[in-house]
Formats: C-alpha cells, structure tokens, sequence
C-alpha cells in the first residue's frame, strides 16, 4: 500500500497534477482557452460599442431627421388626397392629371433618380445606425449572462441567503 501510495502522490501530490499538466504542453485546456476566447469576444465588442456610439446629438439634427422623416408620409397622403380628390371632384382631377401628361420623359427619370437616390441613401444610414445598435446591444451580453446566472443561482437556492450571514440569521430568528 505504502508504495502505491508514493507512486500516486509523486504524480498527484502537492496540490498538483503531473498528468494533467503534462497533457496542456500539447493540448490547450479547453477551460482556460474559453476564458481567453471569451475575453476576446468581449474586449471587441467592447470596441465596436465605441466606435458606434454616438456622441450627444445637437439641436440641427435632431431638426434634419424630423425633416428627413417628412417626404414619405407626404408622398402617401398626397397619394390619398389625389384618389379622394378624384371621387370628390373628378373634373378638377382630369385637368391635374393632364397637366401631369404634359412633362417630359426626362424629368419622370431625374424625379426617379432623386427619389430613389434619397430613399436608399436614407435606407443606408437607418441600416447603419441598425448595426451600431445591435453592436452595443451584443456589447450587453456578458453582463446579461451574468445577471441570468446570478438570478437561477438565487433560484436553485445555490446563492443569495446562504451568502448573506445577516439575512440568514434573520431568517433563523424569524423561524424560532
């Protein structure tokens, strides 16, 4: 027994594990790597966060994006009004629209250019500012984790009054 016993303490003994740690020099722990993966993760997202975020907005752009918000609602309403106009007055519709049949081809395409230009760059920037969000949302998730961690601890009874020698003798009073 005696010699079984220095066998395995000459492997396992003093805190330490010379299987173990032989094992690490040709495989990486997979525990520590996805510690260090993780704070990877977070130290870019981390950075992304702040790459996004915006700095305070000032009173002239706050003005542009209500500016900016006008042309569609517009566009629909004025749409509404021309098919309500036209059950309503349908003589003074047919001398619009055949003013509307007088301009030439070349302006209908510049029209459609600007619109179209203006709604896709208005397009673009929403989904940029999309992504900004999402990446400071995902900049969120550790945190998160560690709430949703610490709330089922507290659930399964593994934290919270164990941890807390005031609330646990508290509790011991109340239950006297």
């Amino acid at each position: 027994m005696g010699l079984i016993e220095r066998i395995l303490s000459a492997f396992f003994g003093g805190g330490r594990n010379v299987v173990a740690q032989t094992a690490e020099v040709f495989r990486e722990n997979a525990e520590a790597g996805a510690g260090r993966a993780q704070e990877v993760q977070i130290a870019a997202m981390e950075g992304f966060a702040a790459e996004f975020r915006q700095a305070g907005r000032g009173r002239f752009d706050r003005i542009m994006d209500g500016v900016n918000r006008l042309p569609r609602p517009a566009m629909a309403l004025g749409c509404l009004g021309l098919i309500v106009s036209a059950m309503i007055s349908p003589v003074w519709f047919a001398e619009r629209m055949a003013g509307i049949a007088l301009v030439p081809e070349p302006l209908w395409w510049l029209l459609g250019v600007v619109v179209s230009f203006y709604f896709g760059a208005r397009h673009q920037a929403k989904g940029q500012e999309f992504q900004r969000s999402i990446a400071g949302t995902m900049a969120q998730v550790p945190r998160v984790v560690d709430n949703i961690r610490a709330v089922r601890a507290l659930e399964d009874g593994t934290g919270g009054a164990e941890e807390n020698a005031a609330l646990a003798e508290w509790t011991k009073s109340r239950a006297r």
